[in-house]
């Protein structure tokens, strides 16, 4: 199959590489590392072997990419209100679109734009961080979980689901809800509060005081999605993610790298949409909410 990679940083380009390195079809959108790539290539150094691709199919821009049967997009979702003029030339009637994307409601809202097109959702469990051009950092895990939003092809999600096995990829099909919620019962605790005390996963865990306040943030999302109806994600999931991560590398979360770069953060999907769902539904979020707030100050 033909792979097309909108987003080349530490998840599209990990990925994508991947899939390439395994003799897949890669095609990869890279607007800032287009004439570095071309020229030199992409570097994965990564903990379950380092790896390089010497000729890699790479555009500057979405119009000069072919169609391709699966088009993954590694955008922060601040970035998605450019998906109209990025994801179209690489779209034929079958496409299927893979969002490794952080956030909840996110695929509801790509659906609106591309109402014929089928949605699925990526959920990458992964430390990864770009650390200059054309060069991906992997510093562990690096499984990916794929919900089905609107995908009607079954054999191309089982497809998709096969590539990134034959590529090395840890890859297992969630109900799609649950895989969402699954993955916000990490993101949430751990994206925000690593900027609002300026430290990384681990320290977080070490303190008592804040090991205790990352578990009371992640049982506020086993709560609300129980109040949304969604199963499978409970404290049991709760216990796994903290030992998961105090098995981790020190780590700083992509909110964290956005923040300390100057950059935009993603508290929309990772925070305001699933505190107004979780409300909405009747269950609240305090101190998810006091974090968003503290975030949004932070922004400025």
């Amino acid at each position: 199959m033909r792979y097309g990679i909108i987003g080349v940083g530490a998840i599209g380009g990990y990925y994508g590489s991947k899939l390439a390195y395994s003799g897949q079809d890669v095609h990869f959108l890279s607007h800032s590392d287009y004439e570095f790539v071309k020229e030199r290539g992409m570097q994965v150094d990564s903990c379950d072997g380092s790896f390089h691709l010497s000729q890699v199919n790479v555009y500057q821009y979405a119009q000069d990419m072919p169609k391709c049967d699966v088009a993954i997009v590694g955008l922060k979702t601040i970035n998605n209100h450019l998906l109209p003029e990025l994801l179209p030339p690489l779209l034929h009637k079958g496409t299927a679109v893979v969002l490794i994307q952080n956030g909840i409601g996110v695929e509801a809202d790509v659906q609106k734009m591309f109402p014929d097109v089928q949605l699925i959702a990526g959920l990458a469990f992964i430390c990864s961080a770009k650390t200059e051009p054309g060069r991906v950092n992997h510093q562990c895990y690096g499984s990916i979980n794929l919900g089905n939003y609107s995908c009607k092809d079954e054999k191309l999600f089982d497809a998709i689901l096969n590539d990134f096995t034959n590529a090395g990829i840890t890859a297992a099909s969630v109900p799609y809800e649950e895989a969402r919620w699954k993955k916000a019962v990490w993101n949430m605790p751990f994206n925000g509060m690593t900027v609002a005390l300026n430290t990384r996963t681990d320290l977080l865990l070490k303190n008592p005081s804040t090991r205790q306040l990352i578990r009371d943030l992640m049982m506020e999302v086993v709560g609300a999605s129980r109040a949304l109806g969604i199963s499978g994600v409970d404290e049991a999931f709760v216990e796994k993610m903290i030992e998961m991560t105090d098995e981790m590398t020190p780590y700083s979360p992509s909110m964290k790298l956005d923040f300390d770069f100057h950059r935009k953060m993603e508290i929309y999907y990772l925070y305001t949409r699933p505190i107004e769902m979780a409300r909405e539904a009747g269950f609240r979020m305090s101190k998810l909410e006091m974090l968003e707030a503290e975030l949004r100050f932070l922004q400025g």
